[in-house]
């Protein structure tokens, strides 16, 4: 499947094994840093969670991210080439780090093209830490975009105000909602 410009996607991949991705601070940092790095110029990130076993980016793409590259003997959108080197230049780190080789991610990242409601993926991707019981409430977690669209950080990674556009969110109302996912939860 190939990415399409102009549209948002819910993009995923895990470790193999459910081994841990990120042993500490530096780790995640160190992979956001390679976000910045291999997937901001290509397309603007809207929201993202860190687990330690697997990420969730919700992204909207543009004509550019789209483009076509040679790699290789392969023609990749730029894109996919963006997630391919992320994940291969986060793997080498890591493995260079932890004395062991071979393949960290799953071989296929995933990416959903989100057709209806946006801010409920938003909210399914921030709530990731709260639902498997690492966090009491979502705003402890930090290595998601959660506070950064609460007001409680002024994160650089996301681009807000076209997260606000595209998703319909009403940031007066935003940690009204949350709140009321808690009591249903």
């Amino acid at each position: 499947m190939s990415f399409l410009p102009n549209n948002i996607y819910h993009v995923y991949n895990r470790s193999i094994n459910q081994e841990i991705l990120f042993n500490d601070e530096k780790e995640y940092l160190r992979f956001l840093e390679m976000v910045r790095k291999h997937l901001s110029p290509h397309c603007e990130i809207l929201g993202w969670c860190l687990m330690p076993n697997h990420f969730h980016l919700l992204i909207y793409t543009n004509e550019q991210s789209v483009e076509m590259k040679k790699v290789g003997g392969l023609q990749l959108q730029l894109i996919q080439n963006g997630i391919r080197i992320l994940l291969s230049s986060y793997s080498k780190s890591y493995n260079f780090h932890h004395q062991r080789k071979g393949n960290l991610f799953q071989q296929k990242t995933k990416y959903k093209e989100v057709l209806t409601d946006g801010l409920q993926v938003l909210h399914y991707i921030h709530q990731n830490p709260w639902k498997a019981g690492i966090v009491t409430k979502m705003e402890d977690w930090v290595f998601s975009s959660f506070n950064d669209f609460a007001g409680f950080r002024k994160g650089t990674l996301c681009n807000l105000q076209l997260a606000i556009q595209l998703l319909g969110i009403q940031q007066q109302s935003f940690i009204k909602k949350v709140m009321l996912l808690y009591r249903k939860m």
